[in-house]
């Protein structure tokens, strides 16, 4: 499996950004896709996930601001972060997991400032 992560960038506080990451290869393995972040001197943390049936699992410091939904096509997963903050500013990586491996791909810098 290999993960495509897009759409980061530079964004004030309070303002919005889409991440997209776009999964190829044996994507029928694949059971649950999602975003970590890692600020730099900090451990990564969980951002959101999504089982392939549809539940979403969030951390708590995004729940109520970030979304994680998925794209029509299945292999596309969409992290939708609204009300950013300063200590939103991270790497974020996408990960996919099955049965029996994790997948990450490349990650995308989101950088919330003034």
């Amino acid at each position: 499996v290999q993960l495509q992560a897009s759409g980061g960038g530079l964004v004030q506080p309070g303002g919005s950004l889409r991440l997209s990451c776009v999964a190829s290869g044996s994507i029928f393995s694949i059971n649950v896709m999602g975003w970590y972040r890692q600020a730099p001197g900090k451990q990564r943390e969980l951002v959101a996930t999504l089982t392939k049936s549809g539940i979403a699992n969030y951390g708590d410091s995004v729940q109520g601001r970030f979304t994680i939904s998925r794209g029509n096509a299945k292999n596309t997963v969409y992290l939708q972060m609204n009300s950013l903050r300063i200590e939103d500013t991270a790497v974020y990586s996408c990960n996919a997991e099955g049965r029996w491996d994790t997948w990450w791909g490349q990650g995308t810098q989101v950088t919330v400032s003034s």
